[in-house]
Formats: C-alpha cells, sequence, structure tokens
C-alpha cells in the first residue's frame, strides 16, 4: 500500500530558502556523487503510507461495553504485543502524556481491504469547558522541532517552500529509519489512517484523473490541478532545503531528497500533513504549524464549533464547546473555509457549513475608452477592476444585489452619464430599462452557463446520494458539486426575479460594445 503525506491549510505560508554560496553548492554536489555511489538498497524508498494525521489516544483508553460490529472501542489492554495501538499507548506514557478525558475508537472503512478508520471520541461524560486532552509540546512536531531556531527565521523568508512541505519531508526521512525513528508509533498510526478523513476520503489531490472527473463543472477541479503544481514546484526545491537546513543535514547526510523520495511519495506525504496539520495560534513562526497526536483526523472538523486546539504553557489542549455523552464523536472548528477548501484540504464536506460559497469573477473592459474613469470610480466604491464577488449561502439574492452597480458601470457609454457618475459619491444605481435589461441579461446566462457545465442535475445528484453503494469519492464530490449548483440556481432565480420586476419586460437590452466580462 503506497504512503500519503499532505499539506493542511489554505493558507499554507511559504518556507524562504536563501540561495546557497558557491561553497556550498560544491559540497552539495560532492555529496550528490558520494550518494550515487551508495548501493541501490540504501536508497530504497518504502513504499508504505505516511500519512500526517494524529495518533491514537493513550491514557484514557477504557474498556466501556461491548464493542458492535460497526464500531468498537480500542482497548489497549486487549491488544496483542506488537500491535498498533498498544505501541502508541506505551510511546505516548512514556513521553508524558497527561490523564485525558478520550478513548480511541474505530469504524469499518468503506474498502475493506483498509484498516478500520481511528477516531477520537469521549471516554466520560463531558460538559463545555472541560479539557479533553493535553498533549505535551514534547509529542507535537512542528518546525522548530525538525529545523532548530538556528535555521528557522532564513528558510522561512526565501519564499522557496512551505511549512508543510518541510514536515511532510522531515517525516519521510524519519520513517526511513523504521523503528529506529522516536516517531516510529506515531507514523505507524499516520499510515493506517492513510490521510483519510471521516469520510473516509482523502483529498482530491491523490484521485485519479478518472476520479477528479467527479468535480467537472466545479472550479475544484481546476484548484486541484493548480495545487499539484505548487507541490511539484515544491518538490524541486526539496535538495536545496535539505542542504541549508543544517538539523537535516547533519541527520541525514547521504539522503539528498529528491534522490531519496519519488515526487508520487512526496505528493502523498504533503497531502497526508495537510489533512492532519493544525494552525496554532499566538505562538512563534516555527510553531504555528503542528502535526499534534489526537489531533485531526482523528478529530472530526465541524464547521459550526468553536472548539480549537490551542497552544499552553507546554502543551497543545482541546477544550470542549459542548457536551458530550460517553462514545461520541469529539470535534474541533476548522476555521472559515468553503466546501471547496474543506474537500481540497481534509477530503471531507460539511452540509451544514456556514461559510460555503462559491466566486463570481468580473472584469471591467480594458479595451473601454473610459476604462480608467471606470476602474477610479470602481475604486471608490471598494472594487477592483477585476473583481472577485463571494457568493456565501443563504445571501445568493445579497450577493446579486452586490455585483449589480459594478456592471451597471461597465455597461455605460456616454461621456455625459460617466461624468455624472464620477461626480456623485454613491455606487451606480438603477439605468435606463433596457440598460437594466442587459445588464440582468447578461447575469442571468453567466448564471445559466455555468449551471449547464456541470454533466449531472440536482435531480440526478440526489438519485447518486440515495445508493448506498456509492464509492466515498464519488459521493463527496457529488455533494460538493449539489451544494455549489444550489447557490448557483438560487442566484439565477434571484436574478430573473428583478427581470420580472422591470416596468416593460418587452424592452429589448440595449447594445453594450464594452460590456464587463463574467468567468
Amino acid at each position: 500500500m503506497e504512503g500519503i503525506i499532505t499539506c493542511f491549510h489554505p493558507k499554507c505560508v511559504s518556507l524562504p530558502i536563501r540561495s546557497s554560496p558557491l561553497s556550498r553548492v560544491s559540497s552539495l554536489s560532492h555529496l550528490r556523487n558520494r550518494s550515487n555511489s551508495l548501493s541501490s538498497s540504501s536508497r530504497s524508498v518504502p513504499r508504505r503510507s505516511l500519512c500526517v494525521s494524529s495518533s491514537s489516544s493513550a491514557d484514557t483508553v477504557l474498556a466501556g461495553g461491548s464493542p458492535n460490529k460497526n464500531e468498537r472501542q480500542s482497548k489497549v489492554s486487549s491488544r496483542k504485543e506488537g500491535d498498533d495501538s498498544e505501541d502508541l499507548k506505551h510511546w505516548m506514557d512514556k513521553k508524558g502524556l497527561p490523564p485525558c478525558k478520550v478513548v480511541l475508537k474505530e469504524r469499518p472503512a468503506h474498502d475493506q481491504n483498509h484498516k478500520p478508520i481511528h477516531y477520537v471520541a469521549a471516554s466520560e461524560d463531558l460538559q463545555k469547558g472541560d479539557v479533553a486532552f493535553s498533549v505535551p509540546d514534547s509529542l507535537v512536531v512542528t518546525l522548530e522541532r525538525v529545523l532548530g531556531n538556528e535555521t528557522i527565521a532564513e528558510l522561512l523568508t526565501t519564499n522557496k517552500l512551505s511549512e508543510l512541505a518541510c514536515l511532510a519531508l522531515y517525516l519521510m526521512y524519519e520513517k526511513k529509519q523504521g523503528k529506529k525513528s522516536v516517531w516510529y508509533p506515531y507514523i505507524r498510526e499516520l499510515d493506517r489512517q492513510r490521510g483519510r478523513g471521516q469520510l473516509d476520503v482523502e483529498s482530491p489531490l491523490l484521485w485519479s484523473e478518472a476520479e477528479l472527473e467527479y468535480l467537472t463543472g466545479s472550479p475544484t477541479k481546476a484548484e486541484v490541478l493548480e495545487r499539484a503544481e505548487g507541490i511539484k514546484r515544491e518538490y524541486s526545491e526539496l535538495d536545496t532545503v535539505w542542504f541549508m537546513a543544517g538539523s537535516l543535514f547533519q541527520q541525514y547526510p547521504f539522503d539528498i531528497p529528491t534522490e531519496a523520495f519519488s515526487f508520487e511519495i512526496f505528493k502523498q506525504a504533503f497531502a497526508a500533513v495537510q489533512s492532519c496539520v493544525v494552525h496554532l495560534q499566538n505562538v512563534s513562526l516555527a510553531r504555528r504549524f503542528a502535526l499534534v497526536p489526537l489531533g485531526p483526523p482523528l478529530l472530526a472538523y465541524c464547521s459550526n464549533c468553536k472548539a480549537m486546539l490551542t497552544a499552553v504553557d507546554g502543551a497543545v489542549q482541546l477544550v470542549v464547546d459542548r457536551p458530550y455523552k460517553a462514545g461520541d464523536p469529539i470535534v474541533v472548528w476548522c476555521g472559515p473555509q468553503p466546501n471547496a477548501k474543506l474537500l481540497l484540504n481534509y477530503g471531507f464536506i460539511d452540509e451544514d457549513n456556514p461559510y460555503d460559497r462559491i466566486i463570481v469573477e468580473a472584469a471591467l473592459s480594458t479595451d473601454d475608452p473610459q476604462y480608467q474613469d471606470k476602474r477610479l470610480v470602481a475604486q471608490r466604491n471598494g472594487k477592483l477592476s477585476q473583481q472577485v464577488f463571494q457568493v456565501r449561502v443563504g445571501k445568493e439574492k445579497e450577493a446579486v444585489q452586490d455585483m449589480l452597480p459594478y456592471l451597471r458601470l461597465g455597461y455605460m457609454s456616454d461621456p455625459d452619464e460617466m461624468q455624472s457618475v464620477i461626480s456623485s459619491q454613491g455606487p451606480v444605481c438603477s439605468m435606463s430599462p433596457c440598460m437594466e435589461r442587459a445588464v440582468l441579461d447578461q447575469l442571468a446566462d453567466y448564471f445559466m452557463r455555468r449551471l449547464a457545465g456541470y454533466p449531472t442535475t440536482l435531480k440526478e445528484d440526489d438519485a447518486l446520494l440515495a445508493d448506498p453503494s456509492l464509492n466515498p469519492r464519488k459521493r463527496v464530490a457529488t455533494r460538493l458539486v449539489r451544494l455549489e449548483k444550489k447557490m448557483l440556481a438560487a442566484c439565477l432565480v434571484a436574478t430573473v426575479d428583478l427581470l420580472n420586476e422591470l416596468p416593460d419586460t418587452t424592452v429589448s437590452p440595449c447594445p453594450a460594445p464594452y460590456a464587463p466580462s463574467l468567468k
């Protein structure tokens, strides 16, 4: 089974890399020559999952009733010697994990060839404000640990590599050490999870080309391909980072990254780290991205909760934001991310996500003789010559109303009208019936065109989702495009309603040689 590792947050911050001196470049070349002389066996790369999710719960894995077929508690006391959970608990105990109020449970994977999915649940009844667990810093992987204080500032100012790529590289090296690695039990748990979220789905970064077709019509498909290209660029910079980071240079002097790991292995590792990494607040630059045992994906993400993993003195802890019964899965906030980002980063969709949104991009025509005047008017009203409009779920009508003044501005052609708008201080108000008709027609055509870009209708999506045998990747992709189509359909309804409110619906739209573009 091939490994997995990933990058987590949409706001992955670039890790800078200074240009290396000639002397170091020469040394790097020398090391390459030496590495080529090593036996092929010493450079073999294990083809196992290198996920970076969370490790299992330790001290508080308590027996609590008989496990059933679909869900059973991981009882450390009943495990055989050498079992993953036993090894992980023993490791966390030795490293100082304090008593917790959580237990590690599991549910079957959709693919019976894969191990069950682990998740963190309450081991006892919890009340709002209770500390579910507190993981000491000694069990948390950060760039401070990976690179050391000496080099972190340099790496974070050269704008070459993301924190997630560095964490993925570090864990890949640690995995090559096998049982000699201090992180061996943790990495084994990450391998076990295979970068899967609680819906048993990996990031689309790891989907096949055929599976990416499930996202046809959605802008998410292009975002996946763009993110994959970014990972490829980071892969090409790995050798420089490895050489400039003193700690990596000393620990793995002959394992040049691009020779030790293929791009596919790195992409898997990057994707797994992405699905597991936690963005800590109010900490130093070197600690803001952290891999926390008991964190995601063992913790399920939720869009409408407020609980977050937070850094406290010497630890990362979770204070729950709601009551839990013993056995309930624990959830944490995933940040204000739309469903497209949740799928790309973590492999899941939240049907009740209050932050879900789609984007409409509009741009003034640069061929317009009055382009500069229109650009100034747009800026005065808080818009750009190329403007991105956010259409938020449940706020589609308001989004359409927000677009209209901008589109009206683009349609203006009379110099006198333009001067009147320039001298006024507000947005462009309703225009002549024929011009208003032209603006609304363009907007309605745009929404219909986007809806037509999806290969299925909402009714067909509902039929697909009603099939219990639908594979998890197609199911989560169908849920995403269905939610996008519902927002687009709501925008279209709002636009048609405005068309029907025009005083004379028989008026033909005015010609507009420099109409703004929509995409």
